[in-house]
């Protein structure tokens, strides 16, 4: 079965488009959302509204494009009324992303929501928490999943649109960006 005719849930009858994703499938960072909301459904993009707008300026501050990594969502429907995706829906959307991350073989997956951090327990179970400084703090955003031969990190980060509705949280964004970009400094460092 494609992606495309997918109907293992019921958000299949409500869609307009399937919302795969979008970006470089050979790049080491991957941005992985909740659901597509209105405008994803509609242009068949993620992150293409207002939330869209706030990660791309993200990407921006730590010098990244959106051509450069790939964006997607853990379910691939819009649920309707833009409401969290379900355990369910989850779950059956699980198999999709895990083929996406074998595919495009990230260095790090960076969760956006947690929706989208919970999901990678549905999809992995070897997930284990890391130490990592940066500067003299350590933050606590950062996981590694043993995967076979395409072993990755996860970075546990706000979803863009959160900060839409509690202007406070843009200031944790912004740090946590600064976090992947020492990251993604030093992972660059030891090759």
């Amino acid at each position: 079965m494609k992606i495309k005719e997918c109907t293992k849930c019921k958000l299949h009858k409500t869609r307009t488009n399937v919302v795969v994703g979008g970006g470089n499938v050979k790049s080491d960072i991957m941005f992985i959302g909740e659901a597509p909301g209105k405008n994803e459904d509609l242009q068949s993009k993620p992150f293409v509204g207002k939330s869209g707008l706030v990660l791309n300026e993200m990407l921006d501050n730590i010098g990244l494009k959106r051509s450069n990594v790939y964006i997607t969502n853990i379910v691939k429907c819009r649920p309707p009324d833009n409401r969290d995706p379900t355990g369910l829906e989850k779950i059956k959307c699980s198999m999709w992303l895990k083929k996406q991350i074998k595919i495009i073989k990230p260095k790090i997956i960076v969760t956006l929501g947690k929706h989208s951090y919970s999901s990678m327990y549905i999809i992995f179970d070897n997930i284990k928490k890391m130490k990592f400084y940066v500067g003299k703090m350590k933050t606590n955003n950062l996981y590694y999943v043993k995967n076979g031969k395409n072993n990755f990190y996860i970075y546990k980060a706000i979803h863009p649109a959160a900060t839409l509705y509690n202007h406070s949280l843009i200031e944790i964004l912004y740090t946590q960006f600064e976090e992947i970009k020492i990251f993604l400094q030093a992972q660059n460092e030891k090759k």
